[in-house]
């Protein structure tokens, strides 16, 4: 594949913006579900009143800006909007905490913050004093102290910088390189201090160009967004917009993610497996609560899906007979499945933690191919990905176009290629641990590449579990193993210098509240079932049914349940990854017990 050299983003925009003027680049949901959207030709003129105003505000080249919000148009476009005169964009998480709020921040260097609310605006009212050099607050939306200049509405921001001529922009938007800094995202932090991993225009254009290169998209497309864009893992998919021409929805936020889903029909997506768990956990439980015939119907769909599924990812022809029955399956079963999404999805892609290949397989038997892929804060999202026409489950798929990988000794996997960070911001030591010679950046997942050049991750080094025996375990597979219950939500596995493995387990609510109701046993809340006994059996006879697929000395001996573990509660990253090294301290007692003294 040939790769473009772009000079900056901005130009990647604009060879879009002039080839789709008046075709779709966003759309969003107002509240009362109608959708607004703008073309490409008016997103590029919105992006050069943010620049504009910028430039009035004082933002120079290399200036770090802040975007704390909710997943919408105002952050795609402030962000560009930035880029454009070298400006570079910091994301945070908006759930994180007032003092999170402060350390990035602060450690970015930021000279001003783009705030969605008057819920974010609070946190930095509350730390305003600690961050001295943010000069202004946008308020993309809400009221704000109108006696108080340190913050200003995002329509008053757009009209700062009516009087800046195109000619000023445009000597800003030139001064951007390839190599200079774009963004600057800090790891979600499952362990320790949060780093801010560089990316350069150039890791930004060049991954855009080697996930095009990886995919069968379409003219015309459209996406549907709905991860934080805090996290270059949904960057990266609104680039790859950018280059494609393709429209992107947004959706107003993950309570009304079914809803927006049918509103949006998007021809293809990105997503984290927790959401494809929930959606495979809510149609077992349905099915199950119907009972009866159409329990029967839908075991019998997924039968005849599993066959389907295997057939095709064997690459063998579907006989006649068992084709009819699954045209059968997918108009009394399936169909609702991929409506539930849109009606015109083609493919999606996973990535961001493990997928469970059971799950993966499910929906590839009711119509609906999920694509697993792998990539990391520190290569722009994106070095592996499984191909429309050559896919497995339980592997990421062969590196995109212009990205190497290999295995080191130990059976840690390396990669290399332009989608590479610059470094760790201000952190030299942690980036010579992580980029070393040659230009090979360390990833600290173990995991094998097969002839065909595909990748299968098998485990992070840090989790390894080696146990007491001896026995080295990867918890991963374990713990995506036990998601597939109905009755499970969330599993930590524990066990390293252990004599047996043990789990953390969280309740899938309304699955064990029908459940309970079922069986007549009392609660009000689900977390009242945690010490139930009926309940606790429940749970493990679904480990033990789920044990028998592991060896000996890799099945769960014990469960201890407990109360969903939440961001708010600091037990999960806002990407929805456990903090395993968190929640073992708070539950150390707990995990203790199930030792014994």
């Amino acid at each position: 594949m040939e790769f473009k050299d772009y000079q900056n983003t901005h130009q990647m925009l604009k060879e879009t913006v002039d080839a789709h003027s008046d075709q779709n680049a966003y759309r969003w949901f107002l509240e009362a579900g109608q959708s607004v959207s703008v073309t490409w030709g008016e997103f590029y003129d919105q992006v050069r009143k943010v620049s504009k105003s910028l430039m009035t505000l004082g933002v120079k080249k290399d200036d770090k800006v802040n975007i704390i919000s909710y997943t919408c148009y105002r952050w795609i476009l402030c962000d560009l909007g930035i880029n454009s005169i070298g400006g570079c964009t910091v994301g945070i998480y908006q759930s994180n905490l007032a003092k999170d709020c402060k350390y990035v921040i602060n450690h970015s260097d930021s000279v001003l913050v783009f705030a969605q609310d008057e819920n974010q605006l609070n946190k930095l009212l509350e730390i305003r004093a600690d961050i001295p050099d943010v000069r202004k607050v946008v308020l993309f939306n809400g009221t704000y102290p109108k006696d108080d200049d340190w913050v200003i509405s995002f329509e008053q921001f757009l009209n700062l910088g009516k009087d800046v001529p195109d000619e000023e922009f445009y000597e800003r938007v030139n001064e951007a390189s390839p190599h200079d800094p774009a963004a600057i995202v800090y790891t979600s932090g499952t362990t320790g201090v949060p780093k801010g991993a560089v990316l350069t225009h150039d890791n930004i254009t060049f991954t855009a160009q080697s996930v095009k290169g990886s995919g069968e998209f379409t003219e015309g497309d459209e996406t549907f967004l709905f991860l934080p864009l805090a996290h270059v893992f949904a960057r990266t998919c609104t680039y790859t917009a950018v280059i494609l021409g393709n429209c992107t929805t947004f959706a107003r936020g993950l309570d009304t993610l079914m809803e927006d889903f049918k509103m949006a029909k998007p021809h293809w997506f990105i997503s984290v497996p927790r959401i494809f768990e929930k959606i495979h956990t809510k149609i077992l439980g349905g099915a199950e609560a119907k009972g009866g015939l159409a329990l029967t119907i839908f075991r019998w769909a997924c039968d005849v899906g599993s066959q389907v599924s295997d057939l095709q990812l064997d690459r063998q022809p579907v006989p006649f007979f068992l084709n009819l029955q699954h045209q059968f399956a997918c108009m009394l079963v399936f169909k609702k499945v991929k409506e539930a999404l849109g009606g015109r999805v083609r493919w999606c892609i996973s990535g961001a933690a493990p997928l469970n290949p059971e799950i993966a397989k499910f929906f590839h038997g009711a119509g609906l191919l999920i694509l697993e892929g792998i990539g990391m804060t520190e290569n722009t999202s994106f070095t592996n990905v499984n191909r429309l026409d050559n896919y497995r489950f339980g592997w990421v798929g062969p590196p995109g176009p212009g990205i190497e990988q290999k295995i080191a000794e130990d059976g840690e996997i390396m990669f290399r290629g332009r989608n590479v960070m610059k470094e760790y911001y201000k952190m030299p030591d942690e980036t010579a641990e992580t980029i070393i010679e040659d230009g090979w950046q360390l990833t600290g997942d173990i995991g094998e590449i097969d002839s065909e050049n595909f990748l299968r991750v098998t485990g992070r080094k840090k989790e390894i579990i080696i146990t007491a025996g001896g026995k080295n375990i990867a918890p991963a597979l374990l713990e995506g193993t036990l998601a597939t219950s109905k009755y499970i939500s969330q599993i930590c596995v524990i066990g390293d210098r252990r004599k047996y493995l043990s789990a953390l387990v969280t309740l899938y609510p309304e699955n064990v509240a029908m459940y309970a109701e079922k069986n007549g046993i009392p609660f009000q809340h689900t977390d009242d079932l945690l010490k139930d006994e009926r309940i606790v059996s429940l749970i493990e006879s679904e480990v033990a049914d789920m044990n028998k697929s592991f060896a000996s000395h890799e099945t769960i001996k014990k469960v201890t349940l407990l109360p969903e573990f939440t961001v708010e509660n600091d037990l999960m990253t806002p990407t929805m990854k456990l903090k395993k090294n968190v929640i073992m301290d708070r539950y150390e007692d707990d995990i203790n017990a199930m030792y014994g003294p």
